[in-house]
């Protein structure tokens, strides 16, 4: 049994610009009907059908029924990290560079991978819990949490005895694609972004998967590892 063909199909699938796009408007973690899906992609109902059917045989997507609608999402987290990975790769810095979009400057200042938190605001508070000592880079893309990290988690709010390990662990090192960093992932990531957002921290926008700091959440990020917003942008 080889890896060959199952790379071959997926790699297929991720090439049409148009399916890039829907999976694209997925990484958010939310469920979007094929409607919006379409709209994004700027394709016809029928040919979004289309697409979604096969993203959905080839494994990358799952479809869940409300009433009379269905809801397309990314088939798990597994799925978020292959599309981030991939986009990642490339040219460190190009020659010759456009003027990134405001919704692009959006993405790439915060936006959640899936279901952590990325962007430069991913990163600087990921580069904080690794100064304060919470976190300790590891083998294997994992972080391991120091005991003093896991009173802090604790402190935040974050239950450290409900949190199951996944199988790579309870802390990842997720590359960024637009940093090129690692930020944190995994169940620990998954609850730090969960408190943000619960405390109101960070909010969600209604249309992409860009995450803006409230001046709540400035403040904690000061209080907490000095971060600033000029520092940032």
């Amino acid at each position: 049994m080889t890896l060959e063909p199952n790379i071959a199909a997926v790699a297929f699938l991720i090439a049409d610009p148009a399916r890039v796009v829907m999976l694209s408007a997925l990484l958010d973690g939310r469920a979007r009907p094929a409607g919006e899906l379409a709209y994004a992609a700027g394709v016809t109902a029928q040919t979004a059908s289309s697409h979604l059917g096969k993203l959905l045989a080839g494994g990358l997507l799952c479809v869940e029924t409300e009433g009379r609608h269905r809801y397309y999402r990314l088939a798990g987290p597994h799925v978020a990290l292959a599309l981030e990975t991939l986009a990642s790769i490339g040219p460190a810095e190009p020659v010759r560079r456009k003027p990134l979009t405001r919704e692009a400057q959006k993405l790439r200042f915060a936006r959640c991978c899936y279901d952590h938190l990325a962007g430069r605001v991913g990163i600087a508070i990921t580069h904080g819990l690794l100064e304060k000592g919470f976190l300790v880079a590891a083998e294997n893309k994992r972080f391991e949490l120091t005991p003093a990290g896991a009173k802090w988690f604790d402190r935040i709010g974050v239950n450290m005895v409900a949190i199951r390990p996944a199988r790579y662990g309870l802390a990842r090192q997720c590359l960024d694609w637009t940093e090129r960093q690692h930020h944190l992932a995994g169940p620990l990531g998954v609850h730090l972004a969960n408190i943000l957002f619960a405390e109101r921290c960070l909010r969600r926008s209604a249309v992409s998967r860009a995450v803006d700091v409230t001046p709540k959440g400035w403040k904690v990020l000061r209080e907490h590892f000095d971060i600033h917003a000029q520092a940032l942008l």
